[in-house]
C-alpha cells in the first residue's frame, strides 16, 4: 500500500509537469506566437519553488561537494529533458525515459557496488528493442523541426545526456541517504539551491537572461504556466526522494512506467501528438516489461 501511495503522487504530480512542459516549450504565446526557448530559465524557477518549500532543514549533513555534484548532474538532465523538445515528438522523449533503468543499473554497478539478476539485463534489452522499432515506424521529430534532417540526431543526442545525467542523478542520492543521516527536505533544500545558482550562471553566461524576463513581461500567461509547472515538479520530487530513500533507485526508475504511459496518451489527446498504429505496438513491450519490473521489485520490498 505505501509503495501504491508513492506511485500515485509520483504519477499525479508529474502528470501535470509533463503537460505544462510540453505546453510552454512546444506551444506559441499571444497573438505574435512567440515561442519559450529558455530551458534554464524553467529550471531555475523550478529550483527556486522547491527551496522555498524545503527551508525547514538549514543544516547540512553531508559535505557540500555532494550536493554540488547531484545538483550539477540534475541540472544537466533536465536542461536536456527540455531542450529534447526542441527537435523529438514529447511521446517519443516520454517513451526513451523508459530506459531509464540502464544507466540506473549501470551507475548503481559503478558507484554502489550493486549486482543485478540476469532478469534485469533481459528487461534492459528488451526495452532497448521496443525503443529502435519506435523510431523506425512513425514520425519522431517535433513539428518545430521537422523539416530538418538532423532534428531527431539532436534529440536523440539530448535524450542520451539526460538518461546518463538523470540515472547519475537518482543513484547518487541513493548512495547520500544510505552514507548520511539526510533528510528527504535536507537534501532538496541544498541540491536546489546549487541547481539555482548553476541555472543562474547558465543563464547570465549565455546571455538568455533578460529575453526570458523579457518573454515573461509580454507573455504574462507563460508565468501561471511556468509556476505550476515548478510547483508540480517539486511535490514531485518530494515523493521521488521519498521513494529513493526508502526503496532505492530501480523501484523508482521502474515506478515512473505508469507515469510516461499516462503522459502520451494525454499528449496525444490535449496536443495533438498521434502514434502510428507500428508505434503503439513497438511501445507495447517497453510499457509491458516496465510494468512487470514494478510488480516484481514492489513484491521484493514488501518481502524485505
Amino acid at each position: 500500500m505505501e509503495i501504491a501511495a508513492h506511485a500515485a503522487g509520483i504519477v499525479l504530480s508529474l502528470m501535470v509537469y509533463s503537460v505544462l512542459q510540453e505546453r510552454i516549450m512546444t506551444r506559441p504565446f499571444g497573438e505574435d506566437e512567440d515561442i519559450f526557448k529558455f530551458s534554464l530559465f524553467l529550471v531555475l524557477c523550478n529550483r527556486l519553488v522547491t527551496c522555498t518549500l524545503a527551508v525547514g532543514c538549514l543544516l547540512p549533513v553531508a559535505p557540500s561537494y555532494n550536493y554540488a555534484v547531484v545538483s550539477l548532474s540534475n541540472v544537466l538532465a533536465t536542461t536536456c529533458q527540455y531542450e529534447a523538445l526542441k527537435y523529438v515528438t514529447f511521446p517519443l522523449q516520454t517513451l526513451g525515459k523508459c530506459a531509464k533503468m540502464i544507466p540506473v543499473m549501470a551507475w548503481g554497478s559503478i558507484m554502489l557496488h550493486k549486482r543485478y539478476k540476469k532478469r534485469d539485463y533481459v528487461l534492459a534489452v528488451a526495452i532497448t528493442t521496443g525503443l529502435m522499432l519506435f523510431f523506425l515506424t512513425g514520425p519522431v521529430s517535433s513539428k518545430r523541426q521537422h523539416a530538418k534532417s538532423d532534428a531527431v540526431l539532436w534529440g536523440s543526442v539530448l535524450m542520451l545526456g539526460y538518461l546518463g545525467f538523470d540515472g547519475f542523478t537518482s543513484t547518487f542520492q541513493d548512495k547520500l541517504f544510505k552514507g548520511y543521516n539526510m533528510s528527504t527536505y535536507n537534501q532538496m533544500l541544498y541540491v536546489n539551491l546549487f541547481s539555482s545558482l548553476v541555472s543562474l550562471c547558465g543563464l547570465v553566461s549565455s546571455g538568455q537572461l533578460l529575453p526570458a524576463l523579457a518573454f515573461i513581461a509580454r507573455h504574462p500567461e507563460a508565468l501561471s504556466s511556468i509556476f505550476v509547472l515548478s510547483l508540480s515538479a517539486t511535490v514531485g520530487q518530494l515523493f521521488i526522494l521519498h521513494t529513493i530513500k526508502k526503496f532505492g533507485a530501480l523501484l523508482f526508475a521502474a515506478v515512473m512506467t505508469t507515469r510516461q504511459f499516462l503522459s502520451i496518451l494525454v499528449s496525444s489527446a490535449v496536443f495533438g501528438n498521434p502514434l502510428s498504429t507500428g508505434q503503439w505496438c513497438d511501445s507495447s513491450p517497453a510499457f509491458t516489461v516496465q510494468a512487470s519490473q514494478s510488480f516484481l521489485l514492489g513484491n521484493c520490498c514488501r518481502k524485505s
